[in-house]
Order: structure tokens, then sequence, then C-alpha cells
């Protein structure tokens, strides 16, 4: 599997750092990838990856419905969270070497 990061180059919605997604190679998921990831940066200082979720009304409420759900342990969501954050502090000093 590789990370695949899309700049947030336009600063809208703020906080929101990039889209990364997930590129699958070899096994049943061979050549396809899982889009819909984000990292954002914190008010309050930090990151965090939100997940593919998509969103829909009941009685004029908005709600979101997550796409990517744990089977058992909630913690996996928390590796893979980690796994993104790490890439994409990679591919930021990347970009820094490169300039």
């Amino acid at each position: 599997m590789t990370i695949k990061f899309v700049p947030n180059d336009k600063g809208n919605p703020p906080g929101k750092l990039a889209d990364a997604e997930l590129l699958f190679a070899g096994g049943p998921l061979d050549g396809l990838k899982l889009v819909g990831f984000g990292i954002w940066e914190r008010k309050q200082g930090g990151r965090n990856v939100t997940f593919p979720a998509r969103q829909y009304s009941v009685n004029g409420e908005r709600r979101s419905y997550s796409l990517l759900r744990p089977i058992l342990d909630a913690s996996s969501q928390d590796t893979l969270r980690n796994l993104i954050l790490e890439a994409y502090k990679e591919h930021e000093a990347e970009l820094a070497e490169a300039v």
C-alpha cells in the first residue's frame, strides 16, 4: 500500500492540509485506490486524519456514515491514522528538501 497526498493549495476549508489516497499493490485490491481521507491541522495544535464518510439527512439533521470502520478492535483505525500522519510528515520533509 502506498499513500498519495493531494495538497489543499486553496486553503479552503481552513485547517485542511491535504487529501490522502491509499493506493493498493498486490492482493485482491491490486490496482485500486481508496479516497476520502483528509489531513487537518487542529486549532489547539497537532494534526488529525478524517476517514472516508458519506453525509445524509434525517429529519433535517445532518449525519455522517463512516465508510471504513473497525470490525472488532476500534484501535485499528488509530494504526491507520498514525501511518497516514507519519507518511505526511515524511512528505512534508521531502517537499522542504526540494525547495
